[in-house]
């Protein structure tokens, strides 16, 4: 049609019917309307591909009226906020799409913080949060969502589910949980188990860098109980930064030298683990500084091999939930029960098991996700 127009215009131009300057304004108005429909077009595009990035949802603890635990004076609150604000500053200048459940000294309930994090449809949930003891205990630590290995572990999530109790309705939002019971904890394994897996993975880079890069005592990667990894659907860990207690530790961990290097180390953690899910869509902006432990060990227990394919649901498993399998080259299906990356957990587990009736169950050893010798591990280890 255009082109049409334009040859109209020549001919009317030969008849003087129309001037010289009208032709010029109709071929650049449509010069223009060229270059704004192909700007349209590829601004549209480049918002889709902001649709590939990674997602990182980064969860100050504590807030507003909950001011967490208070060793030596200082706010937990607003030690975690610093150093959330710290880790989502450093991810988003390495392309990744932050959300923060909160950015100001406001109260915000676990259950929001997880539906923020569903929302946003994360790759990673992250907890920031700093400990409290009654001894001078010090030291950075990780946790996932699982059973208590001990009453220390316990105690760490009672305390920190203890907020629910400042919230209306807790009751009706959390389905009867009581942060006093550690029953009540069997029901929040099972909402994350599907998840486990990952998030082991991202505690175990986030308790390397605290150890390596900071040289800070390594508490390890623990399980525990916590209300606010519950409903989150997507690998999530909580950070224990250390202890606000510990006189010296709490001065560091109150100074802005001790926030940026937390952050830096937890930031570095996490590029690297979405590195690991796909090497094309996250391009480290980091110093490269080597790890001294680069290989992470995860232990299951086999409770069983068949050719039978089964669904992994507990009536097949007298009772036991949190089952996986794997198939070998023969044809052969291996039935696992539980996850951990401590070996003292995996023996608890193991118990577990034989008491649910798997007499001959025994604890396997995986070194990045390949099939490892227990013995050698032991060896190496313990």
């Amino acid at each position: 049609d255009f082109y049409m127009f334009f040859i109209k215009i020549q001919i009317d131009k030969r008849f003087n019917k129309i001037n010289d300057n009208f032709i010029r304004g109709i071929v650049m108005r449509n010069i223009k309307l060229f270059f704004l429909i192909f700007f349209l077009f590829t601004f549209k595009n480049d918002a889709q591909s902001l649709k590939n990035e990674f997602v990182v949802v980064v969860d100050a603890g504590h807030g507003g009226k909950d001011p967490g635990n208070r060793g030596n004076g200082y706010f937990e609150k607003n030690i975690a906020l610093k150093i959330a604000l710290n880790v989502g500053q450093t991810l988003s200048k390495n392309g990744v799409n932050v959300v923060y459940t909160r950015k100001k000294d406001v109260f915000v309930d676990l259950f929001r913080r997880a539906q923020i994090a569903n929302e946003a449809n994360a790759d990673l949930f992250i907890s920031i949060h700093c400990d409290a003891h009654n001894s001078n205990a010090y030291g950075a630590g990780t946790f996932v969502l699982g059973l208590h290995a001990n009453e220390r572990n316990f105690k760490i999530a009672q305390k920190e589910n203890s907020v629910i109790y400042m919230e209306e309705n807790y009751e009706q939002k959390y389905d009867g949980f009581d942060p006093n019971n550690p029953e009540s904890v069997i029901s929040l394994v099972l909402m994350q188990e599907e998840y486990l897996e990952q998030s082991i993975v991202a505690a175990n880079y986030i308790q390397e860098f605290f150890v390596n890069d900071l040289n800070r005592k390594d508490r390890k990667v623990k399980q525990a109980g916590f209300l606010v990894l519950r409903n989150t659907y997507m690998p999530s860990v909580l950070i224990e930064a250390g202890f606000l207690t510990n006189k010296t530790e709490g001065k560091y961990l109150n100074s802005a030298k001790g926030q940026n290097e937390i952050s830096s180390s937890v930031s570095k953690a996490i590029l690297k683990y979405l590195r690991t899910l796909d090497s094309n869509r996250v391009e480290l902006n980091i110093d490269k500084k080597p790890l001294i432990k680069e290989t992470r060990y995860l232990f299951k227990i086999q409770i069983s091999a068949s050719s039978k394919l089964l669904e992994l649901k507990p009536y097949n498993f007298k009772g036991l939930s949190s089952i996986t399998r794997t198939k070998t080259d023969s044809g052969l299906y291996k039935y696992y029960y539980g996850y951990t990356s401590s070996y003292n957990q995996a023996k608890i587990l193991l118990k577990t098991a034989q008491n649910a009736g798997f007499k001959s169950s025994f604890v396997t050893v995986f070194k990045d996700g390949e099939p490892y010798s227990l013995k050698k591990y032991l060896a190496e280890f313990e």
